[in-house]
């Protein structure tokens, strides 16, 4: 049996999945840390990416933990798991690459298909999403590759004096 998709569903599969030849985040090999800017860890492409060690994880990892489960958790569902409602943003980052996350997030995205339409606000103007949009990232990442276990990471490495920076200059205080 042949399976045809017409060009717009298609075009609709890619967009829904993040399109071809995206980083693999459930590669251990491409979260592999390559760099370290003041507590922020980056892969060899220069995504950011976590550390987790001894059951400690890395600043901006518990911060996307805390941001995740303060404004995308009542859609996406608890760690990333999904709901009845919107995606697994965990399975989501096993294909979907950083710079299509960052637009998604900020932009916004809408999927109709099969009678059905999803719509993902945009986030842009919202500073308790848009400022902490790297820690949201590393955090499903680290979730995605599988390294990190549900629930509130146990330990933390300190508050890097570049997030401390970040957070003051992005939110205007």
């Amino acid at each position: 049996m042949t399976v045809r998709i017409a060009l717009p569903a298609l075009a609709l599969l890619l967009l829904a999945t993040g399109g071809l030849g995206m980083a693999q985040a459930d590669n251990k090999e491409a979260a592999a840390i390559a760099s370290d800017e003041d507590g922020k860890y980056f892969d060899a492409e220069g995504n950011p990416t976590f550390k987790f060690e001894n059951g400690t994880v890395d600043w901006y990892t518990f911060s996307g933990y805390r941001r995740y489960h303060s404004d995308c958790h009542v859609c996406h569902g608890p760690d990333g798991v999904g709901s009845s409602y919107a995606p697994a943003l965990a399975e989501s980052l096993k294909t979907m690459d950083y710079g299509t996350f960052i637009s998604i997030v900020a932009e916004g995205r809408k999927n109709i298909g099969a009678g059905k339409e999803s719509v993902m606000p945009a986030f842009g103007d919202n500073k308790n999403v848009y400022c902490y949009m790297d820690d949201l990232y590393i955090y499903l990442r680290a979730r995605a590759v599988g390294d990190l276990p549900r629930g509130r990471p146990p330990k933390k490495e300190d508050k890097p004096e570049s997030a401390k920076e970040h957070e003051a200059s992005c939110m205007g205080g």
